[in-house]
């Protein structure tokens, strides 16, 4: 865990091979091209196909590394490149790096706030696109960094893949529209239930390592107003530790939704208030350090 999250720290994506994520959803798409219907029970086959492929995968990639067959040694340095190898692997089902440089980029580069959200961004003033960067930081601290981890320490590389499985059907086909709200409910239902305990750890983190006990004692409050039963809480917690309001109405495909607000403070969002935010990195580097220390030391 501890060699997968600073591989990722260092080095984030490798561009130079194509990621397990876009082949997961490759994977989900040949699937509702050959097989869609409205139904439930459909998109549960795929739901349950993928998952379980994915664990096989990785499941026989594993044993294979720990054979030691394919590096034809079993000395030390067999072990360190064993290391390596799942260390490696397993930093693709952690996008810590890559969150924390694209919420950094919207400070200089307010316009790429597009490739980071779902919502009409073509007219939105500074504050939101401000508010926008911070809401998708605080949920995809719970998706992209802790859940990751909490399966990798639970169970292994086969858990860590196996969520980011579910984590891609939800992102593909967890919607609640017309095409997607039969296919895609059990892979929706799922990834709730796989981001249940995440989320949570995730919001107390935010509001213990930043320092916020009114976080602390008040973001469930807020965070059960969000119609997700998991993402309100990393953005209550978050916009509560920095004193402003997130959520709102927002704009989607051209319709206004109705959003409750998450937090009490500021509705003016500023870049500082960015920088804060993303102060919370460091913090979460250095506990990583001391809880894998201490898992290893015991």
């Amino acid at each position: 865990m501890l060699l997968a999250y600073f591989i990722d720290r260092l080095f984030g994506e490798f561009n130079a091979v194509r990621h397990p994520v876009v082949i997961m959803g490759d994977a989900i798409q040949w699937f509702e091209k050959k097989f869609y219907q409205d139904s439930i029970a459909i998109g549960a086959i795929l739901t349950l196909s993928l998952t379980l492929t994915v664990f096989i995968l990785i499941h026989s990639l594993t044993l294979f590394i720990q054979s030691g067959n394919f590096y034809f040694t079993q000395n030390w340095y067999g072990e360190i490149l064993e290391l390596l190898l799942l260390g490696t692997i397993a930093s693709s089902t952690i996008a810590s790096k890559m969150l924390y440089d694209s919420v950094k980029d919207i400070i200089k580069n307010p316009s790429k706030i597009k490739y980071l959200v779902s919502r009409d961004t073509d007219n939105l003033e500074r504050s939101d696109i401000n508010k926008a960067a911070l809401e998708t930081y605080a949920e995809n601290l719970s998706d992209g960094v802790v859940a990751p981890l909490f399966y990798l320490l639970l169970f292994g590389l086969e858990g860590a893949f196996v969520y980011k499985a579910i984590n891609t059907l939800d992102s593909m086909v967890g919607y609640r529209n017309k095409r997607y709200k039969n296919f895609g409910m059990f892979s929706a239902k799922l990834d709730d239930v796989a981001n249940y305990i995440p989320a949570r750890i995730t919001a107390i983190l935010i509001s213990v390592l930043m320092g916020s006990k009114k976080a602390m004692i008040h973001f469930y409050s807020y965070g059960k107003r969000h119609e997700s039963p998991n993402a309100g809480h990393p953005i209550s917690a978050m916009a509560l530790t920095l004193g402003v309001k997130l959520g709102g109405n927002t704009s989607y495909f051209g319709k206004i939704k109705t959003k409750p607000y998450f937090g009490d403070g500021n509705t003016i969002i500023t870049i500082d208030d960015i920088d804060r935010a993303l102060s919370f990195q460091l913090r979460l580097d250095i506990l990583i350090i001391i809880i894998s220390g201490t898992l290893l030391w015991v």
